[in-house]
Protein backbone atom coordinates (compact mmCIF):
# COMPACT_ATOMS: atom_id res chain seq x y z
CA UNK A 1 0.00 0.00 0.00
CA UNK A 2 1.38 3.29 -0.78
CA UNK A 3 1.89 5.97 1.66
CA UNK A 4 -1.15 7.82 2.51
CA UNK A 5 -4.07 5.46 0.35
CA UNK A 6 -7.23 7.67 1.69
CA UNK A 7 -9.42 6.39 4.27
CA UNK A 8 -6.80 4.41 5.94
CA UNK A 9 -4.18 4.46 8.25
CA UNK A 10 -0.41 4.28 7.71
CA UNK A 11 0.65 0.96 7.88
CA UNK A 12 -2.80 -0.57 7.01
CA UNK A 13 -3.37 -3.43 4.66
CA UNK A 14 -6.54 -3.69 2.77
CA UNK A 15 -8.30 -7.10 2.09
CA UNK A 16 -7.45 -6.67 -1.96
CA UNK A 17 -3.77 -5.15 -1.02
CA UNK A 18 -1.87 -8.21 -2.14
CA UNK A 19 -3.89 -9.46 -4.28
CA UNK A 20 -3.85 -6.19 -6.97
CA UNK A 21 -0.01 -4.75 -5.95
CA UNK A 22 2.29 -7.65 -4.98
CA UNK A 23 1.05 -9.58 -7.74
CA UNK A 24 0.47 -6.89 -10.44
CA UNK A 25 4.09 -5.46 -10.30
CA UNK A 26 7.10 -8.05 -10.58
CA UNK A 27 10.14 -7.69 -11.73
CA UNK A 28 10.09 -7.85 -14.89
CA UNK A 29 6.56 -5.85 -15.55
CA UNK A 30 7.97 -2.61 -17.61
CA UNK A 31 6.12 -0.45 -20.50
CA UNK A 32 3.39 1.09 -20.76
CA UNK A 33 0.71 1.60 -17.71
CA UNK A 34 -2.17 -0.65 -17.92
CA UNK A 35 -5.53 1.21 -16.94
CA UNK A 36 -7.56 -1.14 -15.91
CA UNK A 37 -7.41 -4.31 -13.45
CA UNK A 38 -9.47 -6.22 -16.23
CA UNK A 39 -5.90 -5.15 -18.53
CA UNK A 40 -3.90 -8.43 -16.27
CA UNK A 41 -6.68 -10.92 -18.37
CA UNK A 42 -4.61 -13.29 -20.00
CA UNK A 43 -1.41 -12.15 -18.44
CA UNK A 44 -0.38 -15.63 -16.88
CA UNK A 45 -1.35 -17.23 -20.60
CA UNK A 46 1.81 -15.00 -21.17
CA UNK A 47 5.08 -17.32 -20.93
CA UNK A 48 7.80 -14.75 -20.36
CA UNK A 49 5.02 -13.48 -17.76
CA UNK A 50 4.24 -16.57 -16.21
CA UNK A 51 7.88 -17.72 -15.86
CA UNK A 52 8.49 -13.93 -13.85
CA UNK A 53 5.85 -14.97 -11.99
CA UNK A 54 7.00 -18.45 -10.74
CA UNK A 55 10.64 -16.67 -10.22
CA UNK A 56 9.40 -13.78 -8.09
CA UNK A 57 6.73 -15.78 -6.32
CA UNK A 58 7.48 -16.83 -2.35
CA UNK A 59 6.07 -19.83 -0.98
CA UNK A 60 5.71 -21.69 2.48
CA UNK A 61 5.75 -25.06 3.28
CA UNK A 62 4.29 -25.85 7.15
CA UNK A 63 5.22 -29.49 8.08
CA UNK A 64 2.12 -29.91 11.10
CA UNK A 65 3.78 -32.60 13.68
CA UNK A 66 0.71 -33.05 15.47
CA UNK A 67 0.74 -34.17 18.88
CA UNK A 68 4.01 -32.66 19.39
CA UNK A 69 7.27 -34.26 18.61
CA UNK A 70 9.86 -34.70 21.77
CA UNK A 71 12.80 -32.02 21.59
CA UNK A 72 15.25 -34.38 23.43
CA UNK A 73 14.85 -37.19 20.52
CA UNK A 74 15.14 -34.59 17.57
CA UNK A 75 17.17 -31.45 17.85
CA UNK A 76 17.84 -30.74 21.54
CA UNK A 77 19.42 -33.84 22.95
CA UNK A 78 20.94 -34.36 26.54
CA UNK A 79 23.02 -37.68 26.22
CA UNK A 80 23.65 -38.97 29.74
CA UNK A 81 21.35 -36.69 31.84
CA UNK A 82 18.06 -38.10 33.35
CA UNK A 83 15.69 -35.83 30.73
CA UNK A 84 17.50 -37.78 27.77
CA UNK A 85 16.56 -40.88 27.28
CA UNK A 86 18.27 -44.25 25.75
CA UNK A 87 19.31 -42.37 22.34
CA UNK A 88 22.95 -40.79 21.87
CA UNK A 89 23.59 -37.58 20.04
CA UNK A 90 25.82 -37.23 17.22
CA UNK A 91 27.46 -34.28 15.65
CA UNK A 92 26.15 -32.25 12.90
CA UNK A 93 27.67 -30.15 10.22
CA UNK A 94 27.57 -27.38 13.01
CA UNK A 95 30.47 -27.02 14.43
CA UNK A 96 29.87 -28.32 18.26
CA UNK A 97 26.13 -28.64 17.64
CA UNK A 98 24.87 -32.30 17.92
CA UNK A 99 21.58 -33.52 17.20
CA UNK A 100 19.44 -36.49 18.39
CA UNK A 101 21.15 -39.88 16.78
CA UNK A 102 17.97 -40.66 15.17
CA UNK A 103 18.27 -38.07 12.87
CA UNK A 104 21.86 -38.81 10.99
CA UNK A 105 20.73 -37.17 7.53
CA UNK A 106 19.46 -34.07 9.41
CA UNK A 107 22.84 -33.71 11.03
CA UNK A 108 24.69 -34.05 7.45
CA UNK A 109 22.89 -31.10 6.09
CA UNK A 110 22.71 -28.98 9.59
CA UNK A 111 24.50 -26.31 7.54
CA UNK A 112 21.69 -25.35 5.55
CA UNK A 113 18.87 -25.25 8.59
CA UNK A 114 18.03 -23.51 11.12
CA UNK A 115 17.13 -24.29 14.70
CA UNK A 116 15.36 -22.81 17.70
CA UNK A 117 16.09 -24.64 21.00
CA UNK A 118 14.14 -21.76 23.40
CA UNK A 119 10.79 -21.89 22.11
CA UNK A 120 7.89 -20.95 25.07
CA UNK A 121 4.73 -20.60 24.80
CA UNK A 122 1.54 -20.98 27.50
CA UNK A 123 -0.61 -23.56 26.52
CA UNK A 124 -0.77 -27.11 27.42
CA UNK A 125 -2.89 -28.97 26.18
CA UNK A 126 -3.84 -29.67 22.33
CA UNK A 127 -6.75 -27.63 21.48
CA UNK A 128 -5.92 -24.71 22.99
CA UNK A 129 -2.10 -24.96 21.78
CA UNK A 130 -2.82 -26.05 18.13
CA UNK A 131 -5.02 -22.77 18.10
CA UNK A 132 -2.50 -20.50 19.88
CA UNK A 133 0.46 -21.95 17.31
CA UNK A 134 -1.37 -22.28 13.98
CA UNK A 135 -3.11 -18.62 14.69
CA UNK A 136 -0.19 -16.51 16.47
CA UNK A 137 -1.49 -14.31 18.86
CA UNK A 138 -3.34 -15.06 21.85
CA UNK A 139 -7.39 -15.34 21.42
CA UNK A 140 -9.66 -12.85 22.07
CA UNK A 141 -13.03 -13.20 23.22
CA UNK A 142 -15.51 -12.60 20.23
CA UNK A 143 -12.82 -12.76 17.37
CA UNK A 144 -11.65 -15.68 15.24
CA UNK A 145 -8.04 -14.72 14.06
CA UNK A 146 -7.20 -16.33 10.50
CA UNK A 147 -4.56 -18.90 10.81
CA UNK A 148 -0.78 -18.86 9.16
CA UNK A 149 -1.96 -20.52 6.24
CA UNK A 150 -4.79 -17.90 5.60
CA UNK A 151 -2.88 -15.06 6.37
CA UNK A 152 -0.43 -15.79 4.07
CA UNK A 153 -3.11 -17.03 1.33
CA UNK A 154 -4.15 -13.40 1.63
CA UNK A 155 -0.31 -11.87 1.64
CA UNK A 156 1.36 -14.42 -1.29
CA UNK A 157 -2.09 -15.41 -3.16
CA UNK A 158 -2.22 -15.29 -7.22
CA UNK A 159 -4.36 -13.92 -9.69
CA UNK A 160 -6.00 -16.09 -11.56
CA UNK A 161 -3.68 -19.21 -10.38
CA UNK A 162 -5.82 -22.49 -10.49
CA UNK A 163 -3.28 -23.72 -7.80
CA UNK A 164 -5.16 -23.10 -4.39
CA UNK A 165 -3.48 -20.33 -2.44
CA UNK A 166 -3.47 -22.44 1.28
CA UNK A 167 -4.10 -26.59 0.39
CA UNK A 168 -4.15 -28.31 3.47
CA UNK A 169 -2.87 -32.27 2.95
CA UNK A 170 -4.19 -34.36 6.56
CA UNK A 171 -4.46 -38.43 6.40
CA UNK A 172 -7.41 -37.61 8.41
CA UNK A 173 -9.18 -34.60 7.27
CA UNK A 174 -12.12 -35.13 9.23
CA UNK A 175 -9.95 -34.60 12.47
CA UNK A 176 -10.27 -36.05 16.03
CA UNK A 177 -11.05 -35.20 19.25
CA UNK A 178 -7.86 -33.40 19.38
CA UNK A 179 -7.86 -32.00 16.02
CA UNK A 180 -11.63 -30.26 15.97
CA UNK A 181 -10.23 -27.09 15.04
CA UNK A 182 -9.86 -28.84 10.92
CA UNK A 183 -13.95 -28.14 11.13
CA UNK A 184 -13.57 -24.71 12.40
CA UNK A 185 -12.99 -21.44 10.94
CA UNK A 186 -9.69 -21.46 9.46
CA UNK A 187 -9.38 -18.53 7.67
CA UNK A 188 -11.62 -16.13 10.22
CA UNK A 189 -11.90 -12.29 8.96
CA UNK A 190 -10.73 -12.69 5.88
CA UNK A 191 -13.22 -14.56 4.64
CA UNK A 192 -13.98 -18.07 2.89
CA UNK A 193 -11.31 -17.11 0.26
CA UNK A 194 -8.55 -17.18 2.37
CA UNK A 195 -9.76 -20.94 4.15
CA UNK A 196 -8.05 -24.22 3.21
CA UNK A 197 -8.54 -27.12 0.14
CA UNK A 198 -8.30 -29.97 2.45
CA UNK A 199 -7.49 -32.76 0.67
CA UNK A 200 -6.14 -36.44 2.39
CA UNK A 201 -8.04 -39.52 2.55
CA UNK A 202 -11.43 -39.22 1.42
CA UNK A 203 -11.55 -35.64 0.58
CA UNK A 204 -8.58 -36.09 -2.59
CA UNK A 205 -11.56 -37.77 -4.57
CA UNK A 206 -13.44 -34.44 -4.58
CA UNK A 207 -10.64 -33.40 -6.76
CA UNK A 208 -11.50 -35.07 -10.18
CA UNK A 209 -15.46 -36.28 -9.06
CA UNK A 210 -16.64 -33.07 -10.91
CA UNK A 211 -14.79 -33.61 -14.22
CA UNK A 212 -15.61 -37.21 -14.56
CA UNK A 213 -19.73 -36.89 -13.79
CA UNK A 214 -20.76 -33.87 -15.83
CA UNK A 215 -19.89 -32.92 -19.56
CA UNK A 216 -17.58 -29.97 -19.91
CA UNK A 217 -20.10 -27.78 -21.91
CA UNK A 218 -22.80 -28.64 -19.24
CA UNK A 219 -20.17 -27.80 -16.64
CA UNK A 220 -19.65 -24.06 -18.57
CA UNK A 221 -23.55 -23.25 -18.93
CA UNK A 222 -23.79 -24.34 -15.28
CA UNK A 223 -21.46 -22.18 -14.18
CA UNK A 224 -22.67 -18.85 -16.09
CA UNK A 225 -26.25 -19.53 -14.43
CA UNK A 226 -24.53 -19.98 -11.09
CA UNK A 227 -22.15 -16.53 -11.57
CA UNK A 228 -25.42 -14.75 -12.93
CA UNK A 229 -27.31 -15.83 -10.06
CA UNK A 230 -24.98 -15.01 -7.36
CA UNK A 231 -24.31 -11.75 -8.57
CA UNK A 232 -27.94 -11.11 -8.47
CA UNK A 233 -28.19 -12.42 -4.72
CA UNK A 234 -25.15 -10.34 -3.99
CA UNK A 235 -26.79 -6.60 -5.20
CA UNK A 236 -30.31 -7.41 -4.28
CA UNK A 237 -29.24 -8.83 -0.59
CA UNK A 238 -25.89 -6.88 -0.53
CA UNK A 239 -24.52 -10.06 1.43
CA UNK A 240 -20.79 -11.27 2.01
CA UNK A 241 -22.40 -14.87 1.75
CA UNK A 242 -22.48 -14.45 -2.30
CA UNK A 243 -18.71 -14.17 -2.02
CA UNK A 244 -17.88 -16.79 0.63
CA UNK A 245 -19.97 -19.26 -2.14
CA UNK A 246 -17.95 -17.96 -5.34
CA UNK A 247 -15.11 -18.73 -3.37
CA UNK A 248 -15.93 -22.05 -2.79
CA UNK A 249 -16.76 -22.70 -6.15
CA UNK A 250 -13.61 -21.21 -7.71
CA UNK A 251 -11.55 -23.58 -5.54
CA UNK A 252 -12.75 -26.53 -6.54
CA UNK A 253 -12.87 -25.27 -10.44
CA UNK A 254 -8.91 -24.58 -9.74
CA UNK A 255 -8.72 -28.26 -8.18
CA UNK A 256 -10.37 -29.52 -11.14
CA UNK A 257 -7.99 -28.24 -13.14
CA UNK A 258 -4.98 -28.48 -11.75
CA UNK A 259 -6.11 -32.08 -10.66
CA UNK A 260 -2.86 -34.00 -11.95
CA UNK A 261 -0.80 -31.95 -9.31
CA UNK A 262 -3.01 -33.55 -6.39
CA UNK A 263 -2.03 -37.06 -8.15
CA UNK A 264 1.01 -38.34 -6.01
CA UNK A 265 0.86 -41.99 -8.02
CA UNK A 266 1.78 -39.73 -11.10
CA UNK A 267 5.09 -38.66 -9.21
CA UNK A 268 8.12 -40.75 -10.46
CA UNK A 269 9.21 -43.89 -8.76
CA UNK A 270 11.95 -42.53 -7.32
CA UNK A 271 11.19 -39.76 -5.96
CA UNK A 272 8.22 -41.60 -4.17
CA UNK A 273 10.87 -44.30 -2.88
CA UNK A 274 12.92 -42.05 -1.73
CA UNK A 275 10.56 -40.07 0.33
CA UNK A 276 9.16 -43.33 1.91
CA UNK A 277 5.85 -45.14 1.93
CA UNK A 278 4.20 -43.45 4.81
CA UNK A 279 1.21 -40.64 4.32
CA UNK A 280 3.41 -38.45 6.14
CA UNK A 281 6.16 -38.38 3.50
CA UNK A 282 4.21 -39.10 0.53
CA UNK A 283 2.11 -35.57 1.32
CA UNK A 284 5.45 -34.15 1.68
CA UNK A 285 6.82 -35.03 -1.78
CA UNK A 286 2.72 -33.63 -2.48
CA UNK A 287 3.79 -30.40 -1.04
CA UNK A 288 7.16 -30.04 -3.36
CA UNK A 289 5.31 -30.70 -6.13
CA UNK A 290 2.99 -27.79 -5.24
CA UNK A 291 5.24 -25.66 -4.64
CA UNK A 292 7.04 -26.23 -7.77
CA UNK A 293 3.75 -25.49 -9.63
CA UNK A 294 2.61 -22.29 -7.61
CA UNK A 295 1.15 -23.04 -4.55
CA UNK A 296 1.85 -20.34 -2.05
CA UNK A 297 1.20 -22.57 1.20
CA UNK A 298 0.98 -25.90 1.84
CA UNK A 299 0.52 -27.73 5.21
CA UNK A 300 1.24 -31.18 5.83
CA UNK A 301 0.26 -33.16 9.06
CA UNK A 302 0.61 -36.47 10.23
CA UNK A 303 -2.62 -36.91 12.72
CA UNK A 304 -1.83 -37.13 16.09
CA UNK A 305 1.29 -39.81 15.86
CA UNK A 306 3.66 -37.47 18.46
CA UNK A 307 1.22 -37.39 21.20
CA UNK A 308 3.89 -40.23 23.07
CA UNK A 309 1.87 -40.20 26.52
CA UNK A 310 3.30 -44.15 26.39
CA UNK A 311 5.79 -46.22 25.09
CA UNK A 312 7.86 -42.75 23.78
CA UNK A 313 11.08 -44.23 23.16
CA UNK A 314 9.52 -47.08 20.66
CA UNK A 315 6.92 -44.72 18.90
CA UNK A 316 9.90 -41.92 18.16
CA UNK A 317 12.19 -44.52 17.39
CA UNK A 318 9.66 -45.00 14.33
CA UNK A 319 8.46 -41.42 13.89
CA UNK A 320 11.55 -39.27 14.07
CA UNK A 321 14.00 -41.48 11.37
CA UNK A 322 10.72 -40.72 8.81
CA UNK A 323 10.79 -37.06 9.80
CA UNK A 324 14.55 -37.02 8.99
CA UNK A 325 14.24 -38.53 5.98
CA UNK A 326 11.70 -35.80 4.54
CA UNK A 327 12.98 -33.47 5.50
CA UNK A 328 16.51 -34.38 4.30
CA UNK A 329 14.86 -35.01 0.51
CA UNK A 330 12.46 -31.99 0.86
CA UNK A 331 15.47 -29.62 1.41
CA UNK A 332 17.62 -31.09 -0.95
CA UNK A 333 14.95 -31.20 -3.70
CA UNK A 334 13.85 -27.78 -3.05
CA UNK A 335 17.78 -26.75 -3.20
CA UNK A 336 18.26 -28.52 -6.36
CA UNK A 337 15.21 -27.51 -8.17
CA UNK A 338 16.87 -23.73 -6.89
CA UNK A 339 13.58 -23.09 -5.21
CA UNK A 340 14.92 -23.34 -1.61
CA UNK A 341 15.65 -19.36 -1.45
CA UNK A 342 12.06 -18.61 -2.21
CA UNK A 343 10.36 -21.24 0.02
CA UNK A 344 10.35 -21.23 4.01
CA UNK A 345 10.51 -24.60 5.76
CA UNK A 346 9.01 -25.01 9.06
CA UNK A 347 8.86 -28.42 10.99
CA UNK A 348 7.07 -28.01 14.43
CA UNK A 349 4.30 -29.45 16.81
CA UNK A 350 2.07 -27.18 19.37
CA UNK A 351 5.10 -27.80 22.39
CA UNK A 352 7.60 -30.15 23.45
CA UNK A 353 7.42 -33.23 25.83
CA UNK A 354 8.48 -33.45 29.46
CA UNK A 355 11.85 -33.98 30.88
CA UNK A 356 11.16 -36.72 32.86
CA UNK A 357 8.96 -39.72 31.90
CA UNK A 358 5.51 -40.78 33.15
CA UNK A 359 4.68 -43.89 34.74
CA UNK A 360 3.93 -45.47 31.08
CA UNK A 361 7.05 -44.57 30.19
CA UNK A 362 6.00 -41.52 27.94
CA UNK A 363 6.48 -37.94 27.69
CA UNK A 364 3.82 -35.91 29.10
CA UNK A 365 3.07 -32.25 27.23
CA UNK A 366 5.44 -29.18 27.56
CA UNK A 367 5.34 -25.85 26.55
CA UNK A 368 8.20 -24.45 28.32
CA UNK A 369 10.90 -25.19 26.67
CA UNK A 370 10.79 -26.76 23.40
CA UNK A 371 12.25 -27.12 19.71
CA UNK A 372 11.19 -26.13 16.43
CA UNK A 373 13.37 -26.50 12.74
CA UNK A 374 13.10 -23.45 9.98
CA UNK A 375 15.07 -23.29 6.95
CA UNK A 376 14.80 -21.32 3.28
CA UNK A 377 13.25 -18.09 2.16
CA UNK A 378 14.35 -15.17 4.15
CA UNK A 379 16.58 -16.94 6.58
CA UNK A 380 20.35 -17.62 6.87
CA UNK A 381 21.33 -21.28 7.12
CA UNK A 382 23.38 -23.42 10.11
CA UNK A 383 21.92 -21.13 12.44
CA UNK A 384 20.69 -22.85 16.15
CA UNK A 385 19.77 -20.10 18.74
CA UNK A 386 18.85 -20.18 21.91
CA UNK A 387 19.17 -22.85 24.31
CA UNK A 388 17.90 -25.00 27.02
CA UNK A 389 19.79 -25.50 30.86
CA UNK A 390 21.39 -29.09 31.52
CA UNK A 391 18.15 -31.00 31.27
CA UNK A 392 15.74 -29.65 29.63
CA UNK A 393 13.29 -28.40 32.12
CA UNK A 394 13.32 -24.30 31.14
CA UNK A 395 14.73 -22.13 28.89
CA UNK A 396 18.51 -20.65 29.16
CA UNK A 397 17.88 -16.89 29.04
CA UNK A 398 15.94 -15.35 26.29
CA UNK A 399 13.01 -17.25 24.99
CA UNK A 400 10.88 -17.04 21.83
CA UNK A 401 6.86 -17.33 21.80
CA UNK A 402 4.08 -17.78 18.98
CA UNK A 403 4.23 -14.15 18.33
CA UNK A 404 8.06 -14.06 18.05
CA UNK A 405 7.52 -16.98 15.68
CA UNK A 406 4.89 -15.75 13.42
CA UNK A 407 6.82 -12.24 13.36
CA UNK A 408 9.88 -14.24 11.72
CA UNK A 409 7.55 -15.79 9.31
CA UNK A 410 5.87 -12.72 8.17
CA UNK A 411 9.32 -10.83 8.09
CA UNK A 412 11.40 -13.78 6.00
CA UNK A 413 8.72 -13.96 3.78
CA UNK A 414 9.01 -9.88 3.52
CA UNK A 415 5.79 -9.59 4.55
CA UNK A 416 5.02 -6.54 6.94
CA UNK A 417 4.19 -8.41 10.47
CA UNK A 418 2.99 -5.27 12.21
CA UNK A 419 0.23 -4.42 9.39
CA UNK A 420 -3.33 -3.89 10.36
CA UNK A 421 -6.29 -5.90 8.94
CA UNK A 422 -9.20 -3.61 7.44
CA UNK A 423 -12.09 -4.46 9.16
CA UNK A 424 -14.74 -1.72 9.42
CA UNK A 425 -16.41 -1.89 12.92
CA UNK A 426 -14.21 -3.65 14.06
CA UNK A 427 -11.63 -3.10 16.54
CA UNK A 428 -7.90 -2.71 15.30
CA UNK A 429 -5.86 -5.96 14.35
CA UNK A 430 -2.42 -6.75 13.47
CA UNK A 431 -0.63 -10.06 11.87
CA UNK A 432 1.06 -10.07 15.04
CA UNK A 433 0.24 -8.04 17.70
CA UNK A 434 2.25 -5.91 21.11
CA UNK A 435 4.71 -5.50 17.99
CA UNK A 436 6.16 -8.44 18.78
CA UNK A 437 9.71 -8.84 17.27
CA UNK A 438 10.79 -11.41 14.53
CA UNK A 439 13.98 -13.64 15.53
CA UNK A 440 16.62 -11.54 14.75
CA UNK A 441 19.47 -14.42 14.46
CA UNK A 442 17.57 -16.21 12.02
CA UNK A 443 17.17 -13.50 9.41
CA UNK A 444 19.38 -13.05 6.37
Amino acid sequence: MEPGTPGLPPGRCRPDEHALHRRLFLKGLTGGALATVSSFTGLFQNPVFAAETKRAQKHCILLWLCGAPSQFETWDPKPGRPSGGPFGSIPTRIPGVHFSSLMPRCAGIADRLNIVRNMKTAQTEHLQAITLLQRGNPERAGFTRPTLGSSLSQAMGQLDSPVPNFVFIDPIPGGNEFESFKAGNWAGWLGAEHAPVRIGGDYSRLVTAAADTIPEHDRESREVLRKFLTAKFARDRRSGVARSQNAAFERMRGMSASADLFDVDKLPPKDRERYGPGSFAQHALMARHLVEHGAPFVMVANGMNWDNHVFQHEIHQMLVPELDRVLFHLVNDLEQRGLLDSTLVVAMGEFGRTPWMNPARGRDHYPNAWSMMMTGCGLKRGVVTGATDIDGVDVDGKAYNEQNLFATIFTALGIDPHAEYDLPGMPTFHRVEDKAEPIRDLLA
